[in-house]
C-alpha cells in the first residue's frame, strides 16, 4: 500500500514538472512562435528599422502580416514603434533590450537549422529519403 502512495506521489511530481515545462514552452511559442516573428527580430538586429526595409529582408511576408506581427512584437516588449512627426512622417521600429534575451535561442536554432539542412541534403544524395521533399535553398 505504501508503494502505491509513493508511486502516486512520484507520478504527481512528474505530472507537475511536465505541466510546468509545457506551460513554459507554450508561453515562449505565444511570444515568438509562428513563421515570422524571429525572422523580423533578426532582420531588425541587422539594422533594418523601417517597415519597407524589414519587408524587403523578410522574403515572402505580406504588408498586412508584417504589420500584425510588429504589433504583437511590440505588445510582448520586444520592439518599440517610433513616430517622428514632420513632413513626411517617419516611422521606425527599434529593438528593445528585452529582445537580446533571444540571442541564445536564435543561435541554437541557427546551429540546429544548418545541421538539419546538411542531414537532409546528405540523406537525399545517398538516397536514404523516400520522398521528394527538399529543404528550401
Amino acid at each position: 500500500m505504501e508503494e502505491i502512495k509513493e508511486n502516486q506521489t512520484d507520478n504527481k511530481a512528474f505530472t507537475e514538472e511536465c505541466h510546468k515545462v509545457l506551460m513554459a514552452v507554450s508561453d515562449a511559442l505565444y511570444a515568438i512562435g509562428g513563421k515570422w516573428k524571429l525572422m523580423i527580430i533578426i532582420a531588425m538586429a541587422r539594422g533594418n528599422k523601417r517597415f519597407t526595409e524589414i519587408q524587403r529582408q523578410v522574403t515572402g511576408i505580406s504588408a498586412r502580416v508584417l504589420s500584425s506581427e510588429l504589433k504583437e512584437l511590440e505588445m510582448n516588449g520586444f520592439i518599440i514603434k517610433k513616430v517622428e512627426n514632420g513632413y513626411p512622417v517617419t516611422i521606425e521600429y527599434e529593438l528593445l533590450p528585452y529582445s537580446h534575451t533571444l540571442e541564445e535561442v536564435v543561435g541554437a536554432m541557427t546551429k540546429w537549422g544548418m545541421q538539419h539542412r546538411e542531414k537532409i541534403k546528405s540523406e537525399q544524395s545517398s538516397g536514404k529519403l523516400k520522398n521528394d521533399k527538399k529543404p528550401n535553398n
